[in-house]
């Protein structure tokens, strides 16, 4: 089976778009992927588009009509948060399975403002917070007591996670918002299920992101290999069944499952890993997953948030880009701007937010159901 490479990857600047169509910002993301390449639509064998279904049906369809209609196949993905990324799976594995040499993976939504996983007008966050909701700030919330419940994290060490990706943000022009927030503010901002205030809670934004998928030997005789970037490993789970999570969503088993996964498939584990791009959607969510990805042990990550080890800078930094809390989270899109980022890392390419001899990068989604994907990407 052929070695996968990343040869274009681009994103749009994410903020809001009230004039334009999902397909625009799509075909744009699209276009930018393909120029980064030096290809075109007509050297695609087929399109994988990532979109959660909000636009209507047939988005990849309606991209091609804005950049070329060439006749490939086209495949509509939705899953949650994990969309773009399953997107981009989807693409890699046709690729390694001999299908194809050369594909393009897209991933675009459009988001309301207000509650996470809602389109359209109304400010349902600012209501939130009730035990008992089945709504992405409360179980996150509840997800962020818990570890607090078992480790004695605490409030401050949480809002200190959005401090770091705030200030992250302000080296990446493609975030949505560019701004410092002490921790002060941070910690004083409106509670919106506590532990999480408001400004500690992922960015709804619009937005879109692409990349250009491409076996070896095609990237080999297109003389592309001197930019591109190795898919060592990509992982997709759903929740494994446990008698403690039943029918419910479980994102710390989910991801656990994912990542070890991923790991075994890329042959190395968290220690040898340079920069993550982790679901940060509430700032309680970065903390767990520094132990779900086996970062550090249980119990472990409010030390690391302490120390600075997860700053640019420190040991393994973690959502560089602003993550979602700066970057933004338009839902099908966030998998493959994950991807994007790591990849400009690996290519040396990231300026001033650049993690120095960044050799191998994670990207990790999780999104309600549940889905989470993980993967590892290589410099050549």
């Amino acid at each position: 089976m052929s070695d996968v490479y990343v040869v274009g990857t681009d994103m749009i600047k994410f903020g809001r778009f009230p004039d334009r169509k999902v397909e625009d910002i799509g075909a744009e993301a699209a276009l930018l992927a393909l120029a980064d390449a030096g290809l075109t639509i007509g050297d695609m064998q087929a399109v994988y588009s990532g979109n959660l279904g909000q636009a209507g049906a047939g988005v990849g369809q309606r991209i091609l009509r804005q950049i070329g209609q060439t006749g490939v196949p086209v495949v509509n993905v939705a899953n949650a948060c994990a969309t773009g990324a399953t997107a981009f799976r989807e693409g890699w594995m046709a690729i390694k399975a001999g299908v194809y040499d050369m594909v393009l993976a897209v991933g675009c939504e459009q988001m309301g403002k207000g509650l996470l996983g809602g389109a359209g007008g109304g400010d349902g966050i600012s209501t939130e917070g009730l035990l008992g909701s089945g709504t992405m700030p409360s179980v996150f919330a509840h997800v962020g007591l818990e570890h607090a419940r078992s480790y004695g994290t605490t409030f401050e060490q949480f809002a200190k996670v959005s401090v770091k990706n705030h200030h992250h943000s302000t080296l990446n022009p493609k975030a949505m918002y560019q701004i410092e927030t002490p921790l002060e503010e941070v910690m004083g901002a409106e509670m919106i299920s506590y532990p999480n205030t408001k400004l500690m809670c992922s960015v709804n934004v619009d937005g879109s992101a692409a990349a250009v998928l491409c076996s070896e030997k095609k990237a080999r005789e297109l003389g592309l290999l001197g930019r591109a970037v190795r898919v060592r490993a990509s992982a997709l789970a759903s929740d494994p069944y446990t008698q403690h999570n039943l029918a419910a969503m479980d994102f710390n088993a989910v991801t656990k499952l994912a990542a070890k996964t991923a790991y075994e498939m890329a042959g190395l584990g968290p220690d040898e890993v340079d920069l993550i791009e982790l679901h940060d959607c509430f700032a309680t969510a970065e903390i767990v997953h520094y132990e779900n990805l086996g970062l550090c042990g249980p119990g472990g990550a409010g030390r690391m948030i302490d120390t600075g080890e997860t700053n640019l800078g420190g040991r393994i930094p973690v959502n560089v880009s602003g993550g979602l809390l700066s970057k933004g989270h338009p839902l099908g899109a966030t998998g493959i701007a994950n991807i994007y980022e790591i990849t400009t890392h690996l290519r040396g390419e990231a300026g001033k937010r650049q993690v120095e001899g960044a050799r191998i990068g994670l990207t990790h989604v999780v999104g309600a159901g549940s889905a989470c994907a993980v993967h590892i990407l290589e410099k050549v």
